[in-house]
């Protein structure tokens, strides 16, 4: 990979990874209502489950949704499906000093690692990356290379967000204000599912 390349994919990467999107929105409302310490296994599993999609894209498995796009397609409904009901329990969150909030959690590492197989940003992140940034020139390793360097850009990325609701936590401490913020964040989780549902009924 030439440095030039190497530049153009860092940008991506960051570009990509601060961006508003359902990861983003995610940990903005999680830093809200649980604060940044509790909020670092959603971070990292965001980061390290990304990673392993990208390698798996690599590897191949975006060449059996070329070959079945009815996956691909099927996965998208399941990620919007599941981005709605994420939406209603951010939206039914309670505030932070709550008893209600003591019973909660939030995202666990594994959660969030999960939930990247399911979010249609993350697979278009991917797919981006291997496709347009991973020179085929001793490819294996260069995928390696491309999605260790994604996680080391989308972490410090994604927790700018935790951060910035973290900061907002102590703005917040009115239930009502905490309520009409985590139904603002909720409207906007389900905006974001807008494009991905326009291009399902463009293949369908």
């Amino acid at each position: 990979m030439t440095p030039e390349l190497l530049l153009a994919f860092v940008a991506f990467a960051f570009v990509t990874s601060i961006t508003p999107g359902p990861n983003n929105m995610m940990l903005l409302a999680s830093g809200v209502n649980f604060g940044l310490r509790r909020s670092v296994p959603h971070m990292l599993g965001i980061s390290l489950g990304f990673m392993v999609l990208v390698i798996c894209v690599g590897l191949g498995l975006g060449q059996v949704f070329e070959q079945v796009p009815l996956l691909h397609t099927l996965l998208r409904y399941l990620g919007a499906a599941y981005l709605l009901y994420l939406a209603w329990k951010i939206a039914s969150s309670s505030a932070p000093d709550s008893n209600a909030d003591e019973q909660r959690k939030p995202f666990t590492f594994l959660q969030a690692a999960a939930f990247q197989w399911v979010n249609p940003k993350a697979w278009v992140m991917a797919i981006g990356a291997i496709t347009t940034y991973t020179p085929q020139e001793n490819f294996l390793l260069n995928v390696l290379l491309i999605a260790g360097l994604f996680a080391l850009v989308n972490c410090p990325s994604v927790g700018v967000w935790t951060v910035a609701g973290s900061l907002l936590r102590n703005w917040l401490r009115n239930a009502a204000v905490l309520r009409a913020f985590n139904i603002g964040m909720a409207i906007l989780l389900v905006a974001s599912l807008y494009p991905i549902v326009a291009d399902i009924k463009g293949v369908l």
